[in-house]
């Protein structure tokens, strides 16, 4: 496919997102299954272009002032990929396959690519009805945040230090050229440019092997920030796949005990073949049945309770562009309930001197700050472990770290523009009586 149809097959399915209201990964699922011409480079090429527009879907339409695919996607070519008129104007030539030429309108708001005037919401490329909840966490900052929950994400990977050395595996991807990232000792970062394939991760053999595994650095982070130690009983309440659990494992060093276990028992699916690659040895998976608490004999028992609760998804914007204009406010309240009903299950887990680690990947204060301070006006026996505390675990890191994340009495905050990971809330808890 040309440059120009593939621009053109990217309008077709952002239409195709907009009228029906799905996931992106599905309409480009469904397109390239009747258009089986496209090989695999030009589906990669798509689906960049439509995500890109995603990312930017607010401030293009303002920039062309339409909210049509069309100018969406060609928005977003000067305003993301940084293409001048002259070259926009050359995929949209009116050939064979290519989108119509470009109206005297359409090249002059493509020379200015204005955006005088633009509310917050537009700067930032996110819906108008989240703009008081961002506010509440970044204030004047809010559009920059924002923007950058808006920018592409890299490929991060954590090496299981339970097979190898940081070293090792990043010899092993040599071919990747892959970077040790900035705030982890357990990652690795490869970047890839948007209309590239991303690597087949799990096809090397350091992934075969368990040395490696796709996890963002923010979720590293939160990993070590949660302070599980060799020997400790550790639950793991919303394990899902087990990127969490896997991390904990290895810095416990496959010693004490990781029960793993989720609400959801399709979530946990995938956590026994990970298991079993990484060499976790001193991992339970405790599968729900109905509404048979089946960690009750651990009552009182877990120095550690890691909660990487149920959200809104919103400091995960980067890889989920689409999301961000799928949320709806039922759905952050019904986020709400389930974080707090969480939080009561950790308190009834934990012993005294224990700790519960609560993490989300949201940016919002209603599902942190806001969440902590409600859990500590019904359990008074709890207190914040102080955010400079918990940083320690990141060793020399940790001065520079505490300077970049947005810190609060409940706990810290990373978010791309500030730490260049996901955005990850982490607030630790001690019980004390």
């Amino acid at each position: 496919m040309t440059p120009a149809a593939r621009l053109s097959a990217a309008i077709e399915v952002f239409a195709d997102i907009e009228a029906r209201r799905r996931p992106a990964a599905q309409a480009l699922k469904d397109w390239g299954l009747s258009h089986r011409f496209a090989g695999s480079g030009d589906r990669a090429a798509i689906a960049g272009l439509v995500y890109d527009a995603l990312r930017r879907k607010a401030s293009s339409a303002w920039i062309m002032g339409a909210e049509t695919p069309r100018a969406i996607l060609l928005g977003m070519l000067a305003r993301e990929r940084g293409l001048d008129v002259e070259a926009i104007s050359a995929l949209s030539n009116g050939a064979r396959f290519a989108p119509e030429p470009l109206s005297d309108e359409e090249h002059a708001r493509l020379r200015a690519k204005s955006l005088n005037g633009a509310p917050a919401h537009v700067l930032g490329d996110y819906p108008e009805w989240l703009d008081a909840q961002l506010a509440a966490t970044f204030g004047d900052d809010r559009a920059e945040e924002a923007a950058a929950l808006a920018s592409r994400a890299p490929l991060d990977l954590r090496v299981n230090t339970l097979k190898a050395t940081r070293e090792d595996a990043a010899e092993a991807l040599s071919e990747l050229e892959p970077q040790e990232t900035r705030w982890s000792p357990w990652g690795l970062r490869v970047v890839v440019p948007p209309d590239s394939k991303s690597p087949a991760i799990h096809a090397e053999p350091a992934f075969l092997k368990g040395q490696i595994e796709i996890q963002d650095e923010g979720s590293q982070l939160a990993s070590l920030l949660s302070g599980a130690k060799p020997g400790e009983q550790v639950i793991d309440l919303c394990a899902g796949a087990g990127g969490k659990t896997l991390a904990m494992a290895a810095a416990m060093e496959n010693h004490g005990q990781i029960y793993a276990t989720d609400t959801d028992k399709r979530r946990l699916a995938p956590i026994h073949e990970r298991l079993e690659r990484a060499g976790a040895h001193d991992v339970q998976v405790v599968t729900p049945r109905g509404d048979k608490d089946m960690l009750a004999h651990l009552s009182g028992k877990a120095d550690l309770v890691l909660i990487d609760a149920p959200c809104t998804g919103t400091g995960a914007w980067r890889r989920n562009p689409d999301a961000k204009w799928r949320v709806r406010p039922g759905a952050l309240a019904e986020r709400l309930k389930d974080q707090a009903e969480t939080l009561d299950h950790a308190a009834r887990l934990v012993k005294p001197g224990g700790r519960i680690a609560y993490v989300t990947c949201s940016v919002l204060d209603d599902e942190n700050a806001a969440q902590v301070r409600a859990f500590q006006a019904r359990y008074s026996g709890f207190s914040i472990v102080p955010p400079a505390e918990v940083t320690n675990a990141l060793g020399e890191r940790a001065f520079l770290f505490r300077r970049a994340v947005l810190t609060s009495d409940e706990g810290l905050l990373m978010t791309p523009r500030r730490t260049d990971t996901d955005g990850f809330f982490v607030s630790v808890l001690r019980k004390t009586g």
